[in-house]
């Protein structure tokens, strides 16, 4: 049982550590993932690696080649939309069911969420890109504080994979929008606490487009 446990808690960690890489673009999309160099980087089994690539697979964000392998998967400035377009489906229907349903407690996540997310905005408008990585966790952490009170955790689990293909997008062409983006985050917030879904929406469908628009702008996506 002991073995069966450590296997698993190894199996989970690498697993966190492999997709991760992916998501923050240290393994980039299109990258030949070989077993020999991963069993390696990530002091695993191959035959663990095998398990954890081919659940990536299911996530979508590795390509599973047959005989030939796996790699990271590609991006395309189609998939960027469908995600996007998904993500505010989602993430919308999530914003009117939590601020129906939020409470005061839901009121200080959000408010804490948005004040370590505010300040990370601050460092990247200086230019600093060192700490891009807390910067999108934080983001993910405010959009998340948003709906967290939506009461279905389906859609909360559904909303978090798909932020996350989004934020692999925003990783790759490193799209820090500034200032605007900043306003949008601190108006959402207000309509929040206000529970004005009207204004909130409109801001959220600004915001993601907005990004879609950003991140295409780099000419990264070709």
């Amino acid at each position: 049982m002991l073995k069966q446990m450590t296997h698993e808690t190894v199996a989970e960690s690498s697993y966190r550590k492999i997709r991760a890489d992916i998501l923050f673009g240290r393994l980039g999309p299109g990258q030949k993932l070989k077993l020999d160099s991963l069993k390696e980087s990530y002091e695993t089994s191959i035959s663990t690696l095998r398990e954890i690539l081919n659940r990536l697979s299911s996530e979508g964000l590795v390509l599973a080649e047959g005989q030939r392998g796996f790699e990271v998967s590609p991006v395309s400035v189609a998939d960027l939309k469908e995600i996007a377009a998904l993500r505010l489906l989602l993430e919308t229907h999530a914003l009117d069911q939590s601020f129906a349903h939020g409470d005061m407690d839901w009121e200080a996540r959000l408010v804490s969420a948005h004040y370590k997310l505010a300040r990370m905005e601050r460092i990247m408008k200086t230019g600093d890109t060192s700490q891009a990585e807390n910067w999108k966790r934080y983001d993910w952490e405010f959009h998340q504080a948003l709906i967290s009170a939506c009461g279905s955790k389906l859609l909360m689990e559904t909303h978090a994979v798909v932020f996350d293909k989004y934020l692999r997008y925003q990783m790759v062409a490193l799209s820090y929008r500034g200032d605007v983006a900043s306003r949008e985050h601190q108006q959402m917030l207000d309509a929040a606490l206000r529970r004005d879904g009207e204004t909130a929406r409109r801001i959220l469908a600004v915001h993601i487009q907005a990004g879609v628009e950003h991140a295409l702008g780099q000419r990264l996506l070709a």
